[in-house]
């Protein structure tokens, strides 16, 4: 599992990286300077997770679990925030970072359902590795 966490949380804060390159280039940069910083930071927060592993002690369907909803809840983020800046949605949620932007109801109601799911899925999953500590 910690291997797997290292790899997901460096692939990740490299397209953490990557992102920062297309930031001028999307319909809300603010928002996708939201997308680079989300993506480095739960990057680095899988590897962090991936060097504290050996002292967490769960069932393993329960490590399994946590992992699964930590790791999707980091990428979701990330594609998220991206699709929002490149749709310019996000305003219902994220209204700092989206302004004046708008985009249709089916792609504000996509960028919503990834970052409830993802807030769910992120206190759940850390939830399970703080009972597992």
């Amino acid at each position: 599992m910690q291997t797997v966490l290292f790899t997901l949380g460096l692939v990740l804060f490299l397209l953490g990286l990557l992102t920062g390159f297309v930031v001028p280039a999307l319909k809300n940069p603010r928002m996708a300077l939201s997308s680079h910083l989300e993506a480095v930071l739960n990057g680095m927060f899988l590897v962090l997770l991936g060097l504290l592993w050996p002292h967490i002690h769960l069932p393993n369907a329960w490590e399994v679990t946590a992992v699964v909803l930590i790791v999707y809840a980091a990428y979701a983020n990330w594609i998220a925030s991206l699709l929002a800046a490149a749709w310019g949605a996000g305003r219902k949620l994220a209204p700092i970072a989206t302004g004046d932007h708008e985009a249709s109801t089916a792609k504000e109601g996509f960028v919503s359902f990834l970052l409830v799911s993802l807030s769910v899925a992120m206190v759940v999953g850390v939830g399970i590795v703080i009972a597992g500590l």
